[in-house]
């Protein structure tokens, strides 16, 4: 049986692969790292690269928490127990160029300690993208590698974490979603997947790899593709939406925030900058429309 130390050992050798593989394609930002420790138990530690030459902002962050969970988060997950210890790898990237896409990886696990006979484990986690403007050809790229990693372990993995990510990432009081999706699960567990907790924790770290080759190549296709001011004011109107989903609805920073997380770190997600332009309306046939006609669920990008 897997344990808790093992799956935080892994989710830190995998922060370490992609921060390299990230500075390697970047060429000049390097990572900054803050240590930090948890009041009530636990810590992580905090990377962050800023204005390099493709990622205008971007973190890889490494969590191992415990200690007692918050009455609100008890609640929230139905249960009367107390301790709890989470770990997982985090990752935002906000590109300074609007061509490349924002992009958002997660692999987490949870537990309690429970006197009841029920096992509270879990794995959760998952990757989606959000392009200031959609790339068709970049686009099934992605799920197509997404899909190639979920096939490995379950045939039906990647459609119900594709429609799990179309209603997760969805910006209700817009009425869009907040990218082109990707692949969302959560409280994976044998009971849940037909799989052991070996094969559970063998798909967490596929995911967590599948990021670094997927995202590389999307920067390659993008990054000497020139922009102009017009299409940057896209890109921080884009940014602004990802900022509503990220304080209004994610449940990761949610979490955080409950659990007294480090704010500088639960925060990281936001861009350096977006704007929020009133009422704005694209032109007719152009870019900006395109990819609005596209932030809709049920898209089949295979």
């Amino acid at each position: 049986m897997i344990t808790k130390e093992q799956i935080a050992d892994a989710y830190k050798q995998i922060q370490d692969e992609i921060c390299a593989g990230l500075e390697l394609a970047d060429g000049k930002g390097k990572f900054e790292e803050e240590l930090w420790t948890r009041e009530g138990g636990g810590g992580g530690r905090t990377r962050i690269i800023q204005n390099g030459n493709y990622l205008e902002k971007a973190g890889v962050n490494f969590s191992a928490v415990e200690g007692k969970l918050p009455e609100i988060i008890k609640k929230a997950f139905g249960v009367s127990e107390d301790d709890f210890f989470a770990t997982g790898v985090s990752i935002v990237i906000h590109p300074n160029n609007p061509w490349i896409p924002i992009i958002h990886m997660n692999i987490r696990y949870f537990e309690m300690i429970s006197e009841s006979a029920k096992e509270l484990r879990w794995f959760g986690g998952g990757i989606d993208l959000t392009p200031h403007y959609v790339i068709d050809e970049d686009t099934r790229f992605f799920h197509r590698s997404l899909k190639a990693t979920c096939d490995k372990f379950k045939v039906d993995f990647y459609n119900n974490f594709k429609k799990w990510a179309d209603d997760y990432f969805f910006i209700k009081h817009r009425n869009e979603t907040r990218g082109v999706g990707g692949i969302f699960y959560d409280r994976l567990n044998p009971d849940s997947t037909a799989l052991t907790w070996d094969e559970i924790f063998e798909f967490s770290k596929a995911v967590g790899r599948t990021f670094l080759p997927v995202y590389t190549e999307l920067i390659e296709r993008n990054k000497d593709k020139s922009y102009s001011k017009d299409h940057q004011d896209w890109q921080f109107q884009r940014r602004s939406r990802y900022v509503e989903f990220n304080l209004v609805y994610d449940a990761g920073t949610k979490f955080g925030l409950e659990t007294n997380g480090r704010i500088e770190s639960v925060l990281m997600s936001l861009p350096p900058q977006a704007n929020w332009a009133y009422d704005f309306q694209p032109q007719p046939d152009s870019e900006e429309e395109k990819t609005l006609n596209l932030l809709k669920k049920g898209i089949n990008w295979i």
